[in-house]
């Protein structure tokens, strides 16, 4: 089989009705000796800042990303629009780099 016959994986949208969350394989933990958060992937770190963990803590396959938008714009007490945006693009980059499940839509 040649590179070009291997199948492209196919790019999961993500919407604020999604429920994301983080697979088996990608950990995300708290390295006390550098004082961050990684996000540990199979031959991949990852080292997302403070808003970017307290989003991914969030992502427990239950909750939606219009839920976790709401949740940070009431701490953050910023615009619930802005929030759901730049959580879509963050989550969309995760999602298409294989680290992130996108989820099953809600039922609204």
């Amino acid at each position: 089989m040649s590179i070009g016959q291997y199948a492209k994986r196919e790019r999961t949208m993500i919407t604020g009705d999604c429920r994301p969350s983080i697979p088996r394989f990608v950990k995300l933990r708290h390295d006390a000796g550098r004082g961050r958060w990684i996000l540990l992937a199979p031959e991949r770190v990852f080292n997302p800042d403070e808003i970017a963990v307290s989003v991914l803590q969030k992502c427990d396959g239950v909750r939606s990303v219009s839920d976790i938008a709401a949740i940070l714009a009431d701490d953050y007490q910023a615009p619930v629009d802005v929030i759901l945006k730049d959580i879509i693009d963050m989550l969309q980059d995760l999602s298409d780099k294989g680290v992130l499940n996108a989820g099953e839509p809600t039922n609204s």
